[in-house]
């Protein structure tokens, strides 16, 4: 069996299956993602509209895919639609942002009493993804999709957004928004063709070129300083932005997109700085110097949870890393990268995954035994996981 072949049955029956027999909610729309880590416990019945926007990619992408992988298109695409529907009628709010999450039946409620509906920059335009996704069937989703990503890349580029569940720490820059842009721009151009949603790739390309790579590593939080948040690395979000970055390689000409060596050697840094000797596999956070995160502290919430939670081995990074280093190695025809891709496989697979038709359990302890903690959302999010998977099966069409 083809390893294409076996990512493709691992996402249809297992990932999928689990996600289509315990997400869809029949009365209401959209998706429960509330569960616990194991899979076994919906804890509870409020909707983030970040997994909802998720949600509609994912199951329109799905639903584009259906003859590669064999399942009822008109199944997944009814998921999308539905979800669609219960995030514009429900989440959708006035001045062009989203409610960051709703009750069961989709009335938005305050995360924080008295801080509003409206929190995260990050659920915005992960509807934006969705819709756009989604405009690929139904092309009237095109337009709400950009309006809601020039909404969110103008409340990025004045300051305004803000960025739950993790705000950004004062005097900080964050790698976490022109990645997004990048990502979420590069598909809300495919259904627009628009000049303002090109401009938005090309500016966060030119933003993370100039302002956070350094040589070949990725900082996550400019300024580099002796600081712990200075100091600090998160090689999964550069290795999900590369492959980001390669996606939009036609949008952006002469610039880092465009330069597959360099992508390559970013993405070998990275693999090289977080990969844990003693265990195997990725670590959260780690040093500019590989290791444990240093530097002098300065009491921000966020420090603290780099310094607590470094070393967990998280469901994401491995997913993501998994299609950046098959995809690059194959763009670049790096030798590197095949290596780093058949050992994150292997770690991965003997890792996370639950068993025969189920999903992962997202977090681990650094040694890889179970860990029940929330991460980012209180959610178990049908999005990494299945959109690697399903990407690594569209990297060869050829499967027998």
């Amino acid at each position: 069996m083809s390893e294409a072949v076996a990512w493709r049955d691992h996402l249809v029956e297992d990932v999928l299956a689990w996600w289509m027999t315990h997400g869809p909610d029949p009365e209401y729309g959209g998706v429960l993602t509330c569960w616990d880590n194991a899979g076994t416990t919906l804890v509870s019945t409020d909707k983030y509209t970040w997994s909802q926007g998720r949600w509609i990619w994912l199951t329109a992408r799905v639903a584009a895919q259906a003859e590669l992988l064999g399942v009822d298109a008109e199944r997944y695409l009814a998921q999308a639609r539905s979800t669609a529907a219960f995030v514009r009628d429900h989440a959708l709010l006035p001045d062009g942002s989203t409610a960051y999450v709703t009750d069961r039946a989709g009335t938005p409620k305050e995360p924080v009493a008295g801080q509003g509906t409206s929190v995260s920059v990050f659920a915005d335009l992960f509807v934006a993804l969705g819709f756009a996704g989604l405009a690929q069937h139904d092309p009237e989703w095109a337009e709400p999709a950009e309006s809601i990503l020039l909404s969110a890349a103008a409340r990025i580029a004045d300051g305004t957004f803000r960025s739950e569940p993790y705000p950004v720490p004062e005097g900080r820059a964050s790698f976490a928004l022109p990645m997004i842009l990048v990502g979420v721009g590069e598909q809300v151009h495919r259904a627009t063709g628009s000049a303002r949603s090109l401009g938005i790739v090309r500016a966060a390309v030119g933003a993370i070129e100039s302002t956070f790579v350094r040589g070949d590593e990725v900082i996550e939080m400019p300024p580099y300083d002796d600081s712990l948040l200075g100091r600090h690395r998160a090689p999964g979000h550069t290795l999900e932005a590369l492959w980001f970055l390669h996606h939009a390689r036609d949008l952006a000409p002469g610039t880092l997109a465009a330069d597959t060596d360099r992508l390559c050697d970013l993405a070998a840094h990275a693999c090289q700085l977080d990969w844990d000797e003693e265990h195997g596999g990725l670590l959260r956070f780690v040093d500019s110097g590989g290791g444990a995160p240093a530097g002098r502290r300065t009491d921000d919430p966020y420090e603290a949870l780099v310094a607590g939670t470094w070393d967990t081995k998280l469901w994401w990074p491995h997913a993501e890393a998994l299609y950046t280093t098959a995809l690059l190695a194959r763009a670049g025809g790096r030798a590197e990268l095949d290596h780093w891709h058949e050992w994150l496989r292997d770690y991965t697979l003997k890792t996370f995954p639950a068993g025969p038709g189920e999903e992962w359990i997202q977090i681990r302890r650094r040694d890889g035994s179970p860990l029940d903690e929330v991460v980012a959302l209180p959610v178990k999010d049908p999005f990494h996981i299945a959109r690697s998977l399903l990407l690594l099966a569209e990297l060869d069409k050829e499967i027998q």
